[in-house]
């Protein structure tokens, strides 16, 4: 093993800030009761949910009974696309936990429309307008793509969908706690967030339910969540998750400033090496990434080597990245098969510095070099 070790896959996930982990310390052995009871060690634990209600509401300007806790992302998206009772509309370039619920949901016999992008990964929200008919029931399109970063025009999109009357959801997994986001502004009906994207910890995650607007629970049982999602409440991660988007609000702008610069740095130096090309959208991207291709070469190839120098990227989405198949999303961009296949995703974030994009750039020119020596799709 590599004895420099440089973490650059903050977009798969986060390493948990110490101040979070220290805000969680207490509820795993001191407050430790059931949220549900009734006595005074259940009733300590459900006051530090609904204190962390307050705290992730106050990031995206929310009101705190309009926050509901899930365990995941994943779960949140799950269970807003089952939880409608319509046909839906979505962006082609989905993360995979949208993008197959909808194949499931098509097998149902939902009616499933995919807008398409451009080159860059936007969504023109005019082509979202087109696609909404008399029974189309929602329309989700995620905020920041997961793996190239460009931003949608989400508050515009909202708008759309509130003048047709349709809801309006948007995954924002990704953008959460690293750009600004206002429910109220930018016309967002549902919203997912998740905790391990922003240096909380793994097992939380939430879903905005602007109030008024129903869902079907996909968990039912105890009642938890108001009744919207039974299961035994995870106090320690809601906590956290709490804590990491009190820091993140804090936090946000000279955070933001901070990656933006090194994201920059970063691009101009791969884009020296010959052969490479940023993908995603030039300037409407998240602050902590940077995206590419490399033509002649696998990204699997490059990932692996770099791993090797202690360095940790990934080839499109991490979720996927065990996948042989080339990323739906790039392909979706326009991207070839042989060019999405030759995909590098780096990603930034709070404990990033200066030394670690030199250190990756030095050893990614390396590594690019050595691999096109060897590629057999080299002309």
């Amino acid at each position: 093993m590599a004895q420099k070790r440089v973490y650059l896959d903050y977009a798969a996930t986060t390493p948990v800030d110490p101040r979070v982990k220290k805000a969680m310390d207490p509820y795993f052995s001191k407050v430790f009761g059931n949220t549900m009871s009734l006595h005074s060690f259940g009733q300590e634990s459900k006051i530090a949910v609904e204190e962390s209600r307050v705290k992730v509401a106050d990031l995206i300007g929310a009101r705190p009974e309009e926050i509901y806790f899930t365990s995941s992302a994943t779960e949140s998206n799950n269970t807003v696309l089952k939880g409608v009772k319509g046909n839906i509309v979505i962006s082609s370039i989905e993360h995979a936990c949208i993008e197959e619920t909808a194949n499931w949901l098509s097998k149902k016999g939902v009616k499933v429309t995919r807008i398409p992008v451009d080159r860059f990964g936007k969504v023109n929200p005019s082509d979202v307008e087109k696609a909404i008919d008399s029974e189309t029931a929602l329309v989700s399109i995620i905020h920041a793509s997961n793996e190239v970063g460009t931003i949608q025009d989400i508050k515009e999109i909202g708008r759309i969908c509130k003048e047709k009357k349709v809801l309006f959801h948007t995954d924002a997994s990704q953008s959460f706690g690293k750009i600004p986001i206002d429910v109220n502004e930018m016309n967002i009906g549902l919203m997912t967030a998740s905790s391990h994207k922003i240096c909380g910890p793994k097992g939380a995650g939430c879903i905005y339910i602007r109030k008024g607007l129903k869902l079907d629970p996909l968990l039912h049982g105890g009642g938890q969540e108001s009744g919207f999602r039974s299961s035994t409440v995870n106090v320690p991660a809601i906590v956290g998750f709490a804590k990491a988007s009190e820091i993140a609000k804090k936090e946000m702008n000279k955070e933001s400033e901070r990656l933006s610069l090194l994201r920059d740095k970063l691009i101009r130096k791969v884009l020296k090496i010959e052969g490479s090309f940023l993908t995603g959208h030039p300037e409407d991207r998240l602050p902590n990434n940077a995206s590419f291709y490399f033509s002649f070469i696998e990204g699997e190839a490059i990932v692996l080597h770099l791993d090797f120098a202690g360095i940790a990227v990934s080839t499109g989405s991490a979720c996927s990245s065990g996948k042989l198949a080339a990323s739906h999303a790039l392909l979706a961009m326009g991207l070839k098969h042989e060019d999405a296949h030759g995909s590098l995703r780096v990603s930034l974030g709070k404990w990033t510095t200066e030394k670690d994009i030199n250190y990756f750039a030095g050893e990614l020119n390396k590594v690019v070099k050595k691999l096109r020596k060897i590629s057999p799709f080299k002309k």
